[in-house]
């Protein structure tokens, strides 16, 4: 039995693990990068080894670093987790010939299932449905085709074609990707299904001869060809839930499959389905499984890996129960084509959870998290944050569930796509299931955030009358006096914030016993200098409570309760109607460096891949200027407006930090 186990990952699924191996009484083993030294899985582990490196990414694939730490950790097994090593047919291989027990499965099927060309071509023999597939680009001659990396998964070195035209570029593009994230570059094209669902099944062999299906998961809603919602057993005819069930257990039957294993389709609208990959781990959204069949997979990983057989429960995907929904909470900006976010987590506070990375026995919310209060999103890996995952009897009451949670959710410090999140779970098509990957390319309200703008005015008070109350409560001097008490009453309190869409300056005057008298403020403008919609609306408001961390204001008759949470001069208001970051700015700012005009600078620390233009050059707007790569993926700077390109800094190669120039572009 495995005495010691190592997880070689981090973050979310490294805590995942740890938490089962507590319960089984299995003592565990975290390695971490010198990034990653005070991150929670750290802490939470039995024993840590750190792993040196040039890069904090780097650490973790190494092989050689990995074996020794579970040689000076004693550990006895060794742990994948999802990404990273997961997948690595040489790493399982050398954690067998080490004398460590491997949970997963052998290296010879990961080998086989992770060159995707050769498994096409392999499971077609087994009558697994395929979709056209082409390795020479010239072959190609019909459009729409998806461009998609051999070695990796993800949605890393995908990109959809429509033209001739555009085909190198992408195939370049997507080498390049596949190249960064898997350290290999290789690349196919197959037919791409517009409209098209993406469903998967999970199955489970054993090394007794048994592969199992624990049921169907639907994964339609996506950006950039990765998962952001996920939800079981999904919603399909029962003839096709049955052929996919087929399918994915002669998919795993054709390579003797053992350990824990996705089969994944894309399902067409005629009801047509075509194998896409294999994944042979354990997937991010396994928990939507595991809460719709009562069964714990990481468990079970444990329990192939020492040679038991499958359980009863765990052959029969009839024992499936409920509806679950799950969500990926992601550091990045929507609105602005998925911008990757990096920063410090102030507060991570989600109303309601039930459980954490465990089963539920009854309708509720469950926690899978990588970060706490005071983590630290860094550029070395991708942008999940956690993953919130509700179970219900129906889809309809597990996502009403689902989404008012993560609307109540505290979630300071970075930008995540909570709203979006939200906005499609409380869509009227999601709840239809009227869904496919392209979902988001279509419904371009999802984006929008969920607190309307004409409501900014108010989080802009309740922030104010928050901040002067935390003032008032460190003032020793006439501390009985109400907070914003003036000797001259005429004349208003006065704050200015930054917020999501510019300046808005806040107005306001308490009379003698601390009733707010009058208040205003002046609508923020948009970046393009017009007002917010709805800005300009001021409703009649009382002050109910004004303290440092909660602010009741009466609104037209309504009671609204606002939570403030202050870190230095950045606000954080959470209020019925959606949250906002806000940013005091100082009463006398500090003269600052003016950049020159049409400058770009680095959203976010990264490499600059390639330039594509010189200087001197006339561009368009919207013309490629340089790639950035940052946590794991490209990011294309294009130009702001028609000009020349006056100045390139930055060479193909260098590295930047945020707020860097890349380019400037004089406009015409």
């Amino acid at each position: 039995m495995i005495r010691r186990l190592l997880v070689a990952n981090r973050g979310e699924i490294a805590r995942r693990i740890f938490a089962t191996c507590r319960a089984l009484g299995v003592e565990t083993v975290a390695v971490h990068s010198d990034a990653d030294a005070d991150a929670p899985f750290v802490a939470e582990a039995d024993r840590a080894v750190r792993l040196p490196g040039n890069t904090p990414a780097e650490t973790y694939l190494r092989i050689d670093l990995i074996l020794d730490a579970a040689r000076r950790a004693g550990a006895d097994a060794v742990h994948p987790g999802y990404g990273f090593l997961a997948e690595n047919a040489e790493f399982a291989a050398a954690v067998t010939d080490a004398g460590l027990t491997w949970v997963g499965p052998p290296a010879k099927v990961i080998a086989t299932m992770g060159d995707k060309v050769a498994a096409k071509a392999l499971l077609a023999e087994a009558g697994v449905p395929m979709l056209p597939t082409w390795t020479d680009a010239d072959e190609i001659t019909d459009f729409p085709v998806l461009v998609k990396a051999s070695a990796g998964g993800g949605g890393r070195g995908m990109r959809i074609v429509r033209a001739a035209a555009t085909l190198a570029e992408a195939v370049a593009s997507a080498s390049r990707e596949a190249a960064a994230a898997f350290g290999d570059g290789t690349v196919f094209v197959e037919r791409y299904v517009e409209r098209g669902r993406h469903v998967e099944v999970q199955i489970f062999g054993d090394t007794h001869g048994t592969v199992a299906v624990q049921g169907v998961r639907e994964c339609s809603i996506q950006r950039r060809h990765q998962k952001l919602v996920e939800e079981a057993p999904g919603v399909l005819p029962p003839e096709v839930r049955t052929a996919l069930h087929e399918a994915a257990v002669a998919a795993g039957r054709a390579v003797d499959y053992v350990g824990a294993g996705t089969v994944e389709f894309l399902l067409a609208p005629t009801g047509e389905f075509f194998f896409l990959e294999m994944n042979t781990r354990l997937q991010v959204e396994h928990p939507v499984t595991e809460l719709c069949t009562g069964l714990d997979l990481v468990r079970l990983q444990l329990m192939v890996a020492e040679g038991q057989p499958l359980p009863e429960n765990a052959t029969d995907p009839h024992w499936m129960r409920g509806y679950a929904i799950e969500v990926r909470l992601c550091a990045e900006n929507p609105a602005q084509g998925w911008r990757p976010v990096t920063g410090t987590v102030h507060r991570f506070a989600v109303p309601g959870v039930a459980r954490e990375f465990g089963n539920l026995r009854a309708t509720g919310l469950r926690l899978d998290s990588g970060v706490v209060d005071g983590s630290t999103v860094g550029v070395h890996y991708d942008s999940m944050l956690a993953k919130m995952v509700a179970w219900g009897q129906t889809r309809p009451e597990a996502i009403r569930l689902l989404a008012n949670a993560l609307a109540r959710a505290e979630l300071h410090g970075v930008t995540t796509n909570r709203d979006l999140l939200v906005r499609v779970l409380r869509s009227p098509e999601f709840g239809a299931v009227e869904i496919d990957t392209g979902f988001l390319d279509r419904h371009e309200e999802v984006f929008a955030p969920l607190l309307p703008a004409g409501q900014l005015p108010l989080v802009a008070l309740a922030a104010a009358l928050a901040t002067a109350a935390a003032r008032r409560a460190d003032t020793p001097v006439l501390a009985g006096l109400p907070s914003g008490w003036r000797n001259v009453p005429a004349f208003p309190q006065v704050t200015r914030y930054a917020g999501p869409d510019g300046e808005i300056e806040v107005r306001y005057r308490l009379d003698r016993v601390g009733a707010l008298a009058h208040w205003s403020t002046d609508p923020p403008s948009r970046h393009d200098g017009t007002a917010a919609p709805g800005a300009a609306d001021t409703p009649t408001v009382s002050l109910v409570e004004a303290a440092p961390d909660r602010v009741v204001l009466d609104v037209d008759g309504v009671r609204r309760a606002y939570r403030v949470h202050r870190v230095g001069s950045d606000v954080f208001v959470d209020g019925p109607n959606g949250a906002a970051s806000l940013a005091e700015l100082p009463r006398f700012p500090e003269p600052t460096t003016e950049l020159a005009a049409g400058s770009l600078v680095a959203p976010l620390p990264g490499a600059v891949t390639r330039v594509h233009v010189e200087v001197g050059q006339r561009v368009a707007a919207g013309d490629l200027l340089l790639t950035l790569e940052a946590m794991k993926l490209e990011h294309p700077v294009l130009a702001p407006a028609d000009g020349v390109v006056a100045e390139l800094p930055v060479p193909a190669g260098g590295q930047v930090d945020a707020g860097a120039v890349l380019a400037v572009v004089n406009p015409e």
